[in-house]
């Protein structure tokens, strides 16, 4: 089911999560595992954007080829990054959390705010410091804390601000998700993915266009950034141009071929993402309380078993969520990586 924010401020909606529903009336899910997607079908109108020195500039939206869900990256080389260096995640840690349940306005959620601080502890207990996880939530008292469009560019940029080599910074997003046309022709499939601020309706999205660009574009080679998004339509949102299959082949690339060269970095940036660009990932409660099933299923497996590599976590954390819901988390990256390491933060 998709969703569209454009209506009035609800009213008795509870006091999330202690009184928390199921999403939709018109959301049929079990009733013993309630659950809805983070996601809608409509946003706010388009902002165009593009990149400085990206390919492609002044060209007409995409949608000369079939729509679908990726396709094998073109069979000339691969770009090659000479300077490229796996992190060593021995530098210093910086994170952001960023949990939005739109509390009081239609199509409200009930588990982001609890990922945003589920996953600060996450990240405490393996070595980050309470001082450089910056954590925005729309229950936050500090106008500075709420996660506004402005807030959060300004702290996605102060994230990768003076990194390094072997940093090791993490991104971790929960909210609302959505696609929008494609206006540079990068998107095999001819739509953007987006994530909604809580004043989304004034300010409009921000698109994984301008998140690859602040987060990605600007990191040194040999520095870590690690996503976590748990939100509709997610399989593309940080636009890397590597996809995986659970056995750790490369499955082929939901960029299209002139912009893999743009989108490859020798920065270490991996992503994991809820679902597909095609699929909708579920606001639920786990153990009476409420939260993101990618954010759960993600600290479940690495809790109950911190060894692990990129495609031993990939399956593990699937068939956590197979159980219950029909989506499948996705792995990328920015590069081609051997998904037999072992995954660290």
């Amino acid at each position: 089911m998709m969703w569209d924010l454009s209506g009035s401020a609800a009213s008795g909606q509870g006091s999330p999560p202690y009184n928390a529903q199921p999403r939709s009336r018109a959301f049929s899910p079990s009733p013993a595992y309630p659950h809805a997607p983070r996601g809608h079908s409509t946003g706010p109108p388009p902002v165009p954007f593009m990149p400085i020195g990206a390919p492609g500039s002044g060209t007409q939206p995409y949608g000369g080829q079939i729509p679908c869900e990726f396709r094998p990256l073109p069979t000339v080389a691969p770009p090659r990054h000479e300077h490229f260096i796996y992190s060593k995640c021995t530098g210093r840690k910086k994170a952001l959390c960023i949990g939005i349940n739109y509390r009081g306005q239609p199509n409200q959620l009930y588990g982001c705010i609890n990922d945003a601080r589920n996953v600060q502890a996450f990240l405490m207990r393996h070595g980050y410091r309470a001082g450089d996880i910056e954590v925005l939530t729309d229950d936050s008292s500090d106008t500075r804390r709420l996660p506004t469009r402005n807030n959060i560019i300004d702290a996605m940029h102060r994230l990768v601000r003076d990194a390094h080599p072997h940093d090791s910074l993490f991104f971790h997003y929960s909210g609302h998700g959505a696609q929008v046309k494609d206006k540079n022709g990068d998107e095999i499939d001819g739509y953007d993915e987006v994530i909604f601020p809580l004043d989304h309706k004034a300010y409009g999205y921000i698109s994984d266009d301008l998140m690859h660009t602040i987060m990605v574009k600007s990191l040194p080679a040999g520095c870590r950034l690690t996503a976590l998004f748990d939100s509709c339509h997610s399989g593309s949102v940080l636009d890397l141009p590597y996809l995986y299959h659970t056995d750790g082949r490369v499955k082929g690339s939901q960029v299209t071929a002139k912009w893999v060269e743009y989108k490859s970095t020798p920065a270490d940036v991996i992503s994991w993402s809820g679902c597909k660009d095609s699929q909708t990932s579920a606001d639920t409660f786990e153990k009476g309380v409420a939260t993101g099933a990618m954010s759960y299923a993600f600290m479940t497996s690495l809790s109950q078993t911190p060894n692990q590599s990129y495609q031993e976590l990939l399956r593990s954390i699937r068939v956590i969520l197979k159980k219950r819901y029909s989506q499948k988390p996705q792995l990328s990256s920015s590069h081609r990586i051997d998904t037999n390491l072992r995954f660290i933060i």
